[in-house]
């Protein structure tokens, strides 16, 4: 089996900054990509930013110079650095990471965090 375990999440005003983190652990061959989305209520879930095993990332103009993502392959972890925040950032936040799980697996299993709630407001 295979958890990812995310924390970090809080409440903090206009224009802070939080770091979330998210390491993964079980049954771990190798990780592929990795990302973070978030879900605010009413909303369907989103992208945020993702990362490649080669550490290239993409993100979405609406956080784009803002967050930050970064692996730390050693640790099987995945961070978000969040600056600039506003309330429009306010959700839930998940992590996601492809795994697989041993060697012989074809596919990575597609896997989620818990979340962890993020709250900008003043």
């Amino acid at each position: 089996q295979v958890q990812l375990v995310e924390a970090g999440g809080g409440l903090v005003q206009p224009g802070g900054s939080l770091r979330l983190s998210c390491a993964a652990s079980g049954s771990i061959f190798s990780i592929n990509a990795m990302g973070w989305y978030r879900q605010a209520p009413g909303n369907e879930r989103e992208l945020v930013a993702t990362i490649t095993t080669s550490s290239t990332t993409t993100y979405p103009d609406s956080v784009k110079g803002r967050f930050t993502i970064s692996r730390d392959n050693a640790k099987n972890t995945v961070y978000l650095q969040m600056n600039s925040l506003k309330p429009e950032d306010t959700a839930v936040y998940y992590c996601n990471a492809r795994i697989y799980s041993s060697r012989f697996a074809i596919n990575p299993g597609n896997y989620w965090g818990q979340g962890t709630q993020v709250t900008v407001s003043s």
